[in-house]
Order: C-alpha cells, then sequence, then structure tokens
C-alpha cells in the first residue's frame, strides 16, 4: 500500500484571515462552497474551525463514495486538517499572503491508497479528480471572499 496525495493550489481574493476564517466556518460559508460532488453536509459538532466535527459523503467518481467524518483542528496560524475517522485520509488547508489583498490556498489530501491493479489505478487518476474538485471549490471561495 502507497501513500497517495493530491494538492491543488489557488491565488483567491481577500487577506488572509479573512480567507481563513471562511474555510474554517464550517456552518455557513463551507457548505456554500462545496461542489456538487459533495453530499449529506452535516455538521455534527463546534462549527468553527478547531474542535469541529464535520459529515459529508464525497463522490470521487460514478462508483466512489467516501462517507467522510472529520475531526478538525489548527494546528498553526493559517491552516486547517481535517482528518477523517472513517479512513486514513488527512486534508490540509494552508493560506499564506500571495500580495496586497490576496491569499495563496493550497489544500493537500494524502491517504493509504490500495494495493495491486487498483492501487496503479487510484495513485494515477484519484489525485487528478481530487485536484478538479478542489479546483472548484476554491473557485467558489474566491468569489465568496471577493465580496
Amino acid at each position: 500500500m502507497g501513500q497517495v496525495e493530491a494538492t491543488t493550489e489557488r491565488i483567491v481574493t481577500g487577506k488572509p484571515e479573512d480567507v481563513f476564517d471562511a474555510l474554517a466556518d464550517y456552518r455557513e460559508t463551507r457548505p456554500r462552497l462545496l461542489p456538487q460532488q459533495f453530499s449529506e453536509y452535516e455538521v455534527r459538532e463546534g462549527g468553527d474551525g478547531e474542535g469541529t466535527v464535520v459529515h459529508w459523503k464525497l463522490q470521487a467518481t460514478s462508483k466512489r463514495v467516501r462517507d467522510c467524518l472529520l475531526e478538525v483542528s489548527e494546528p498553526a496560524d493559517g491552516q486547517l486538517i481535517e482528518k477523517d475517522r472513517n479512513s486514513s485520509m488527512v486534508t490540509t488547508w494552508t493560506v499564506t499572503p500571495a500580495g496586497e489583498g490576496k491569499s495563496r490556498v493550497v489544500v493537500t489530501s494524502t491517504w493509504t491508497g490500495a494495493t495491486g491493479i487498483g492501487g496503479f489505478f487510484e495513485r494515477t487518476f484519484a489525485p487528478k479528480g481530487l485536484a478538479r474538485i478542489y479546483d472548484e471549490l476554491l473557485a467558489k471561495l474566491d468569489a465568496e471572499t471577493a465580496q
């Protein structure tokens, strides 16, 4: 079993603290940012960054649906980590300054992949599919924080 990693980044309009606050707002803002691949979204505890527990289903492909129950932590300024209780997936969101009124947002998901031929296909195609999903989410974040 190998580690699979998918990373997406985008420069978004908005000061880093405002962009981070939007990402960390799991009650109001985050649901508006989610592309159609996310369903059954529900905040189960908290709702604002550290200590939040959130559930969703992520349909990465027509046949692959992940049932995610995520614990959120904030280990450093500008960083959110979502650890899935149902799998090995960990998603890290990092927001840093990128010039006047702009922020760089990097999202990286890692998980332990399957073995054999299934693992080969997962390592080859899953990062690209997840990158497309996160790119759409980051585009919505940019529109949200530009207001």
